[in-house]
């Protein structure tokens, strides 16, 4: 039980770094890029917090360099669509009912982590699947979701103290809860940061999603 009003830290735009010549981001992220290009991922569908491979694959392919394998994905059928449905449902209580505090805490923590060890990661992996340039990735995939996941934590604890007015010898209070069922978020394929944000968003205030990137 809390017993305290939490303030959100004030967020302000991420800086959007040069990668100029000689500067050790572009060092290190073309040090992540060379690694990323050996590897080839199995990508799985996560459902309940585990892996699922279907074994209906299609390949992951650099679209400036098809030579260039990236990985293989498993497409779900209408099998897994029931499970992840039942999955969302599963989480959605104990979810929901997780103070708003405490879900605002795990988005703000990954920002920070996206601010720092994941950045190279992120960015590296939007230029090779998407032929983003290094600008593009940077301000379209790393900046973009670290101040959507900084300022929508911020904007959720502006509407939880968004409160009706009250007369005299009244105190009319206002609770928010989340959507009933789940949403259901299809994202594009060329632009991470909306890819992130479009489930998150919802999940903030305590709905359940199903990701279709």
């Amino acid at each position: 039980m809390s017993n305290a009003y939490f303030r959100v830290p004030k967020p302000v735009n991420e800086p959007i770094k040069s990668y100029a010549p000689g500067s050790p981001e572009k060092a290190s992220l073309k040090r992540k890029i060379a690694e990323m290009r050996q590897i080839q991922h199995d990508i799985p569908l996560i459902i309940g917090g585990k892996e699922i491979r279907t074994g209906n694959t299609a390949e992951l392919r650099c679209p400036h360099d098809h030579s260039l394998k990236l990985g293989v994905y498993h497409k779900a059928g209408e099998k897994e669509v029931q499970m992840a449905i039942e999955a969302s449902q599963k989480a959605r209580k104990t979810w929901s009912e997780m103070p708003w505090e405490h879900r605002a805490s795990v988005f703000l923590k990954a920002a920070e982590l996206l601010a720092g060890p994941w950045r190279d990661t992120l960015n590296a992996a939007t230029m090779l699947n998407q032929s983003k340039t290094v600008f593009q990735a940077e301000i379209d995939a790393a900046c973009e979701l670290i101040d959507f996941w900084r300022f929508n934590a911020h904007y959720m604890a502006q509407l939880m103290g968004d409160q009706p007015e009250s007369s005299a010898g009244i105190w009319n209070r206002m609770e928010y809860r989340a959507l009933e069922g789940f949403v259901f978020a299809i994202t594009p394929f060329n632009f991470t940061s909306i890819g992130g944000n479009l489930p998150t968003a919802p999940a903030l205030v305590g709905c359940v999603s199903l990701w279709k990137p």
